[in-house]
């Protein structure tokens, strides 16, 4: 019962923040939609970041690398000190003309590397996020039928405990699939003090069993699970590392060429990941003369910190103790949802980038740095290997300036303007809600009821007076104050102001003042822009929307502008999405490319279009009559287009209506019942109750 008072807390708690709360934000947040207990946080989270990326303060240093050649094979290297200027660096690539390169030093060290334990969920959502691109959502959804169908144990627990006979009989298959050595039996435990340990880890029920769905989707992650738990019950890997430090005749600094050889897969045989697990490096000894073949230095920038995944974000979850293995992918849909984050599409912006290389033409040494270190800066930049000048030569070393994208944001969380609204409001206002270590105090108290150390009722108590004290004095919120307002600066041509301030919708620019008698215009915020930080010019480019494109090959007008859900191109009644491209600037071929396409959609649709409103549609669910008003579903054994206008009119006359939630209310007049005198009939006796001496003489 300690237990079920805990759950019932949890669940008061949340209601509590839930219905008290949003109710406040929908008052006094413009776009406010919910606020909760566990979600508020996780915002602060995506915000917090946010503005961290906005404020780094981005730096670069020059990298220099180089290729020896040593009995016939290749042997990367890189110098372990990084140059701040390209002075120094061109310096240093010249120093290397003429020098002689010998073999200092070779050290080799060996080390292990172990299995990680079993997944419990939240393991399981990071894994299958980073190995498979799946979304927390996704992986819940799939465990789960994964689970009904009896091929893993139950998806929700914060266990890395495996059972007895689970763990033979890994051992058993290990050693007849993979040999007596690869086997190792391991126990887990759980390094969270307040885990609910009331099941095991996640494993397949059939550890010999390879396939476990015969979705695809489903599938991988059966193998992921699979593996996993496989894995943790394998030998650990044995490596060699080994580093070869190459002297320099002609500097003081020395390069390092860096190897590791795997001696004994282990458990890598089956759970290695995806990266390269070994780079064999040529055999050499000390005092061996090599030769360069290839040297450069390329421009490097700092690494600003990285935005949330979903399988990174419910790490951090985890690791601040907020929420339960339950509740992570719940808590990441819910804030997609309200439209306080959303998942990046971008692939990055382009950016330049500086390579000197040692001799040799530009064209083919600057394709060998820029795929050898195109992603030391930022982690996500994808390199164009255009040049936007000639390469230059300066003393045998050649300058190139090459393009790359970074700050590629495709699948990482990003808060929205609502989401930072909503988020700064609550800090201002209901900052515990918000606290990190307030929500996992509550955790920990939840925790404390299961083991009868607090009475429920006590802790509801000691967090709604205060709480709801907030709550009461939050009628004394200005709405107006909630979210922030800027002039940005004068339209030249109207004299009017452009302000820029946050609506309904989220931020917007306002030509002209509400207290003015002409009406103001209105224009959505541009794409990558803040209302704190949006220049004049920026706001004014808005305002050129909406923008007439030309002709259709009918005459008519094609107009691009931004709405509510994106860019879009407008042909009389008829919208069509434009999305990725710009409205500002879209081409008329575009356009009318995009717009031949959409009637090709619409026509495709169209089966029959009798003159009157009555259609005969392709809808999601299968053909169908409408007339705009009323819908008839077409009956399987009847050919769509074989329908006449007659039949049409019949079978929506005979339509039943539509029933639920978006079904139209009628109201009836209600017409007074005649009075009559109607007998009543003479009331059954009530069945005598049986005995319990009854039932169990019949039972016997």
């Amino acid at each position: 019962m300690d237990l079920v008072q805990a759950q019932q807390a949890r669940q008061i708690l949340d209601r509590l923040v839930g219905f008290e709360l949003s109710p406040v934000v929908w008052q006094k947040v413009p776009g406010g939609k919910s606020a909760g207990r566990v979600q508020s946080p996780a915002v602060r989270l995506l915000v917090e970041r946010e503005r961290e990326i906005t404020a780094f303060a981005g730096s670069f240093t020059f990298k220099v690398t180089a290729t020896f050649t040593v009995k016939g094979a290749e042997m990367k290297a890189e110098l372990p000190h990084r140059f701040d200027t390209e002075p120094e660096a061109q310096a240093f690539l010249e120093s290397l003309q003429g020098a002689t390169f010998t073999v200092a030093n070779i050290a080799t060290s060996p080390s292990t590397r172990n299995p990680a334990a079993p997944f419990t969920t939240s393991t399981l959502q990071q894994d299958a996020n980073a190995k498979l691109g799946f979304g927390s959502k996704a992986t819940m959804s799939s465990a789960q039928k994964l689970y009904q169908e009896g091929k893993i144990t139950y998806m929700r627990t914060d266990s890395v405990n495996l059972s007895g006979p689970a763990i033979a009989a890994a051992a058993d298959y290990i050693k007849s699939a993979f040999g007596e050595e690869y086997s190792q039996v391991r126990t887990f435990k759980t390094k969270s003090s307040n885990a609910q340990e009331a099941h095991e880890a996640i494993r397949p029920t059939d550890m010999r069993a390879e396939r476990g769905s015969s979705n695809e989707y489903d599938q991988k992650l059966y193998s992921l699970i699979r593996n996993r738990t496989l894995a943790s019950q394998m030998a650990p890997a044995k490596l060699e590392k080994t580093t070869v430090t190459i002297a320099i005749s002609t500097a003081n600094e020395v390069f390092e060429a860096k190897g590791e050889v795997i001696l004994f897969d282990g458990f890598l045989r089956i759970y290695g990941g995806g990266k390269k697990e070994a780079d064999i490096l040529p055999a050499t000894t000390s005092g061996d003369v090599l030769d360069l073949a290839s040297a450069g230095a390329r421009q490097t920038f700092a690494r600003p910190p990285a935005r949330f995944t979903e399988g990174s974000l419910v790490k951090k979850l985890e690791e601040l103790g907020i929420g339960r293995p339950s509740t992570y992918a719940t808590i990441i849909n819910t804030v997609q949802v309200r439209g306080y984050a959303e998942k990046g599409d971008g692939e990055g912006t382009p950016r330049e980038v500086i390579t000197l290389t040692l001799g040799g033409s530009a064209d083919s040494t600057s394709e060998s740095l820029t795929r050898s270190a195109s992603l030391d800066a930022t982690g996500d930049s994808e390199v164009e290997g255009s040049s936007t000048l000639e390469p230059s030569v300066t003393n045998g070393v050649t300058r190139e300036i090459i393009i790359e994208k970074t700050g590629a944001d495709k699948g990482k969380l990003i808060p929205t303007p609502s989401g930072e609204l909503i988020s700064d409001f609550l800090l201002d206002h209901f900052d515990q809600v918000v606290d990190y270590s307030f929500t996992a105090n509550v955790e920990e108290e939840f925790d404390q009821i299961a083991n009868g150390k607090l009475q429920r009722n006590s802790m509801l108590k000691d967090f709604y007076t205060p709480f709801h004290e907030l709550i009461v004095n939050s009628g004394g919120i200005d709405r107006a104050s909630v979210g922030q307002s800027r002039e940005v600066g004068t339209d030249p041509k109207s004299g009017k102001p452009i302000i820029a301030r946050f609506g309904r919708f989220g931020p917007m620019l306002q030509l002209g003042s509400t207290e003015s008698e002409e009406k103001p215009q209105f224009a959505p915020m541009p794409e990558r822009t803040k209302i704190e930080s949006i220049t004049l010019e920026q706001a004014l480019h808005a305002f050129q929307l909406p923008r007439v494109l030309g002709q259709t090959k009918d005459g008519d007008d094609i107009k691009a502008n931004v709405g509510r859900f994106g860019p879009y191109i407008q042909i009389g009644k008829l919208f069509v999405s434009i999305k990725p491209l710009d409205p500002h600037t879209i081409t008329l071929d575009q356009a009318r490319e995009l717009y031949v396409e959409k009637l090709k959609a619409e026509a495709a649709k169209n089966i029959s279009d009798f003159g009157d409103g009555i259609k005969v549609l392709n809808g999601r669910y299968g053909p169908y009559i409408t007339d705009g008003k009323k819908n008839a579903k077409i009956p399987k054994d009847v050919e769509p287009a074989d329908i006449t206008h007659e039949d049409a009119k019949e079978m929506l006359a005979n339509a039943v209506p539509a029933k639920g939630r978006f079904a139209k209310k009628t109201t009836t007049k209600k017409v007074p019942a005649k009075k009559t005198t109607v007998k009543k009939a003479p009331a059954k006796k009530p069945a005598a109750k049986k005995t319990v001496t009854a039932r169990r003489k019949k039972a016997a």
